[in-house]
């Protein structure tokens, strides 16, 4: 969809116009992919109005990601995260998309990015359901990918990092040429690891399964929120090594991530999964966690952080002071 354009985008401490959040061509991160992101869903919810989902783990896992890449980030974890708030605020929203990015910018062109300064961003947007959204429902047919995940001790898996996602994109255009919705990566021995930009799950007799974080797979927040909303729901969930075969003969498979959410999986390489629609667990699981996210549960594990917009404000009852006897 094209993007549009909003009111306000924080760069390195202050707010600017859409039409000014610029960088320059010579930027490092432009020419060697030195960037780290992150990707963040702000929800309305029922219970607090606008709130921005487990907005600390996904921070957190930005600056775990700097400190990998060796980019030590100018602000505190809460400046950041309270301009992650502003963001919101600014643009009145009242549910979004979040993307903060950390990068290499604008000094010099060796691949030794030490000199270079590392900006920050934060941009949020309007993004309904990735995958559409009749595929929350009925699914999405996926393809197995003739690309494959990087191997260990290439790149860092658990960095999200933009240059890990040109493999990526990779996996997303041959997906797309071939007329699928999406596509699987293996790992670099054959096991299965995840989708272009989403983790996976399996279901067989009951039991939920999906690759351990050491198949090069990114620690995804919302894979942890799904494993912890399965354990609540009664299943038994496994991360353990997946082989590619056990895709085409698993009762259920689905897909989770910040953008897809929980998105069933109706067929794999043209075989029909189950019964080549959404199955009673993934439903069960999507049920929990949209209800969840819609505040229309009590927030058991406080992964909700709200956000107080002027929309958000007016929507609440105001209080009118007694008058004094």
């Amino acid at each position: 969809m094209p993007f549009e354009e909003v009111k306000k985008i924080w760069m390195n401490g202050r707010l600017v116009d859409f039409a000014d959040a610029k960088i320059h061509v010579l930027t490092h991160a432009l020419h060697y992919g030195s960037g780290i992101f992150e990707g963040i869903r702000c929800y309305n919810t029922k219970s607090s109005g606008p709130a921005i989902f487990r907005l600390d783990e996904h921070l957190r896992r930005l600056y775990d990601s700097c400190k990998i890449y060796r980019m030590p980030l100018p602000y505190t974890f809460d400046d950041f995260k309270q301009a992650c708030l502003d963001v919101v605020a600014a643009n009145n929203f009242e549910d979004c998309y979040l993307r903060p990015l950390a990068y290499r910018g604008f000094h010099s062109l060796g691949v030794y990015p030490a000199a270079c300064p590392v900006d920050l961003t934060i941009a949020a947007w309007k993004w309904g359901k990735y995958l559409g959204v009749e595929a929350i429902e009925h699914g999405v047919d996926v393809r197995v990918s003739s690309w494959s995940r990087m191997a260990p001790n290439t790149f860092p898996a658990m960095a999200k990092a933009t240059a890990n996602y040109m493999n990526s994109i990779l996996i997303r255009e041959e997906a797309a040429a071939d007329g699928y919705a999406e596509g699987i990566a293996l790992d670099v021995n054959g096991y299965v690891c995840e989708g272009s930009g989403e983790n996976i799950f399996l279901v067989r007799d009951g039991k939920l399964t999906t690759p351990p974080l050491g198949g090069s797979v990114l620690p995804g927040i919302t894979r942890d929120s799904v494993i912890r909303i399965a354990h609540d729901l009664g299943f038994e969930v496994l991360e353990t090594l997946v082989p590619r075969e056990s895709l085409y003969i698993a009762d259920e498979v689905f897909f989770t991530g910040t953008a897809a959410e929980v998105t069933p999986i109706r067929s794999i390489d043209r075989i029909s999964i189950g019964e080549g629609r959404r199955g009673r667990v993934t439903e069960m699981i999507q049920k929990e966690y949209f209800a969840y996210i819609g505040g229309e549960i009590p927030d058991r594990y406080n992964w909700l952080t709200p956000v107080y917009t002027e929309k958000a404000q007016a929507r609440r009852p105001k209080v009118v002071a007694a008058a004094v006897r």
